[in-house]
C-alpha cells in the first residue's frame, strides 16, 4: 500500500518529471550493452554500494544490458598483509608471484565478487559471478615492462610475475546471458594458454570487454570528477587525439593516464563512447545515462 502522507506534491511532481524526461534515453539505450568498471568509494561504502545495485537493476529493467567488472586492490592488500605476504608495484601493477596470484584469485573471485552479486540479488535483481576463466572468457598473456639501469643505461625487462593483459575475449557466455535477465559480475582474472592464472587490471578488462562486445558505453567509476584541465576545470568531452595531447603536455598525469588509455583503446576498437565518472556521486550512472546534463568526462572517437 502506498504511503500517501510522505513528501509533498511538489516533490512527487519533480520525481515524475524526472522519470518523464528519462523516457527518450530509455528508448535510445534499450537493447544496448554497457560495461561498467566498479571500484573506489562506490564499491567500498555501504550506502553507495546499495545505490549502485539498485541503479544497475533499473538499467536492466528498462532494457539495458549492464556488465560489471570489479576491482579489489585494497582488499587484496589487506589479505596479503594478514598472511604476511609482501608485494610491490611497478607502474601501478602489483608484482604477482605464484603465492600472490592464489590470494588475488581467492579475494577477487571469492569474497568481493560474491558481495556484489549478493547486493544486486538482495535489491531484487539477478546477478551471477564470473571470472575470465569461466567459459574461457579472457585468455591472457603476461605483461612486460622495461626499465633502464641508471648507471649503465642498459634497458632491462622487468618480471611482474603473473600479471596479465587480455589477449583474446570469447564473448560466448556474455552473448548467452544477454538474452536473459541475469547481470554478469566479472572478476578480472584471466587464463593463459597453458592454464596459468593471471591477475589483470580491472580497467583494462573492462575496456577489452567493451571493445570486444562493441558496447554502447564503457563506464569507469573512479574517485575523481573526471578529466581536469590545467585550471582544474572538468572537461566534459574528449577525442582520442585531444586526450593524447593532454597526456603529452602534462595536463593528464598519474593514475588518470591508464584510465584514459583504456577509454581510448575501447572507442578506437568498437565501443561507441567511454565515460570516466565520479563514483562518490549518488546515482552518477543514472545521471549520465538518463539526463541531458550527463556527468564526468566522455571520450568519443575522432
Amino acid at each position: 500500500m502506498k504511503n500517501r502522507e510522505a513528501g509533498t506534491t511538489e516533490h512527487w511532481v519533480k520525481t515524475a518529471k524526472t522519470l518523464s524526461e528519462a523516457l527518450p534515453y530509455m528508448r535510445q539505450f534499450a537493447g544496448e550493452t554497457f560495461v561498467i568498471k566498479y571500484g573506489g568509494h562506490a564499491m567500498g561504502e555501504e550506502a553507495l554500494s546499495k545505490q549502485f545495485a539498485r541503479d544497475v537493476i533499473l538499467m536492466k529493467q528498462v532494457g539495458i544490458n549492464p556488465i560489471i567488472v570489479h576491482g579489489g586492490g585494497p582488499q587484496i592488500g589487506k589479505m596479503l598483509d594478514r598472511l604476511k605476504i609482501s608485494s610491490s608495484f611497478v607502474d601501478g601493477l602489483r608484482v604477482t608471484d605464484a603465492a600472490t596470484v592464489e590470494i588475488v584469485e581467492m579475494v577477487l573471485c571469492g569474497s568481493i565478487n560474491k558481495q556484489i552479486v549478493t547486493a544486486i540479488n538482495e535489491e531484487g535483481g539477478k546477478a551471477i559471478g564470473l571470472s575470465g576463466k569461466d567459459a574461457n572468457l579472457i585468455t591472457a598473456k603476461r605483461v612486460t615492462r622495461k626499465a633502464k639501469d641508471p648507471d649503465s643505461n642498459i634497458e632491462n625487462v622487468l618480471d611482474l610475475g603473473f600479471v596479465g593483459e587480455p589477449e583474446y575475449i570469447d564473448t560466448t557466455i556474455l552473448d548467452t546471458l544477454y538474452e536473459s535477465d541475469i547481470i554478469p559480475v566479472i572478476a578480472p582474472i584471466g587464463i593463459g594458454r597453458n592454464g596459468e592464472t593471471y591477475n589483470i587490471n580491472a580497467d583494462t578488462v573492462a575496456g577489452a570487454l567493451a571493445a570486444a562486445l562493441e558496447a554502447c558505453k564503457l563506464i569507469i567509476l573512479t574517485d575523481v570528477s573526471g578529466v581536469l584541465d590545467k585550471d582544474k576545470n572538468q572537461i566534459s568531452e574528449l577525442t582520442p587525439k585531444e586526450a593524447h595531447k593532454l597526456v603529452k603536455n602534462g595536463t593528464i598525469t598519474g593514475g588518470m593516464i591508464p584510465k584514459i588509455d583504456t577509454c581510448v583503446h575501447a572507442v578506437e576498437n568498437g565501443c561507441r563512447a567511454a565515460h570516466i565518472l565520479d563514483g562518490r556521486v549518488e546515482h552518477v550512472i543514472l545521471i549520465e545515462t538518463f539526463t541531458s546534463h550527463g556527468a564526468g568526462t566522455m571520450i568519443v572517437a575522432d
